[in-house]
């Protein structure tokens, strides 16, 4: 048996990889490597599979948040909704940018921030709602979308963990995560579904005003070189980093099949052990792109069994561990325990396996055997 790795990357470049080589090597040819040809062939590309009017690259995922943040010009002292179970990029943004972080909890099946706790959350202050499709399960935009709509707010997707997910609202309409917001924003760290092979990220809209506020701020608020007319920040995807986002770009429904397969594989594996809570998956099967296979597991031997997992060569990850709402940097004496009843349990009990598309039988039958072992000893 191969090796098991949390992320196989070697193993996805091997498939890939005169594609990946090729291209690598006309940037480095055409020196060419700040918003060059890839960079822009690779927006359009973009644009064209996410069915969103514009994409525009920058240099990270936290930058995307940022950024989208500024352009629809929020101020300091604006709250902006967010979930408390979720990496700190999406908060940290807020923080930076002297807005007031508004963090509520999340629902215990999807993992994915309450349309009630947001609704209940809501002051005049409120500017701002940021969902997560967090592990690559779609939010619930509708209602989010409804009381954004209600209350005059604007909704900022974070889509770092969910591009290539299709949301089906109540009327049957179809489209793709990053797609639905007044905004949106992704992240291309490796171990992404749809991957580069240093930092990158991009910022999504339908609007064209905020559009072209995006692209000066991105470069340092230059529309016309010298000419500064927006406050900007130097935010670039680099031309190398988009030769393999577009060789993988054609490839990302696949690599996303192929983790709903393993995911499947997971489940079937692990149903009928009551000490543990596989993943639930809302809506239709293209709502969840699993960027990660996330359990939750009963009893208080979630700690346990990531000690039992290391010990037998099987990666894991605990993701998150302590609250948001907990952690020094973002700690306010507006928030109350009792209010994140759903996320401090979450944080006891979750517990990512080894989750790309690399993964092979032999490895899933080892992994959910070794699991299915500790659980029934």
């Amino acid at each position: 048996m191969k090796k098991i790795q949390m992320v196989d990357l070697k193993g996805q470049y091997e498939f890939i990889k005169d594609t990946v080589d090729r291209s690598i090597a006309e940037v480095i040819d055409s020196a060419a490597f700040i918003n060059g040809p890839q960079v822009h062939a690779f927006q359009k590309e973009l644009e064209e599979y996410v069915g969103v009017k514009h994409v525009i690259p920058c240099a990270n995922g936290t930058d995307a948040l940022q950024i989208a943040m500024m352009g629809l010009g929020l101020e300091p002292g604006d709250e902006v909704i967010t979930a408390d179970f979720t990496f700190a990029a999406t908060v940290e943004v807020i923080a930076l940018l002297k807005l007031t972080p508004v963090l509520v909890d999340v629902e215990p099946d999807t993992f994915n921030i309450d349309p009630e706790a947001i609704r209940k959350a809501i002051t005049p202050k409120t500017r701002a709602i940021v969902p997560i499709h967090l592990f690559g399960q779609c939010a619930d935009m509708d209602a989010i979308m409804e009381i954004a709509k209600e209350h005059d707010l604007y909704v900022i997707e974070d889509n770092a963990q969910g591009i290539g997910a299709t949301y089906t609202s109540k009327d049957g309409t179809k489209v793709k995560t990053g797609a639905i917001g007044d905004v949106s924003a992704t992240s291309f760290f490796p171990s992404k579904n749809l991957g580069c092979y240093g930092d990158g990220g991009a910022i999504f809209t339908n609007n064209d005003k905020l559009a072209h506020t995006i692209r000066g701020i991105v470069n340092h608020g230059m529309y016309e070189r010298y000419h500064h007319d927006v406050v900007g920040v130097n935010s670039r995807l680099d031309s190398i980093q988009a030769a393999v986002l577009r060789a993988k770009l054609p490839l990302l429904d696949t690599y996303n099949e192929k983790r709903k397969a393993a995911a499947s594989k997971y489940t079937r594996a692990l149903e009928g052990e009551e000490k543990i809570i596989t993943p639930v998956l809302v809506g239709e099967a293209d709502a969840h792109v699993y960027h990660q296979y996330t359990l939750k597991i009963k009893e208080g031997k979630r700690d346990a069994l990531a000690r039992f997992l290391n010990e037998n060569e099987i990666p894991s990850g605990v993701y998150y561990p302590i609250p948001l709402h907990r952690q020094k940097a973002y700690a306010d004496e507006r928030y109350r325990e009792e209010a994140f009843g759903v996320t401090n349990q979450l944080a006891k009990e979750v517990i990512s396996l080894p989750m790309h598309t690399e993964l092979d039988d032999e490895q899933i039958e080892y992994i959910t055997s070794k699991i299915k072992a500790f659980v029934n000893q």
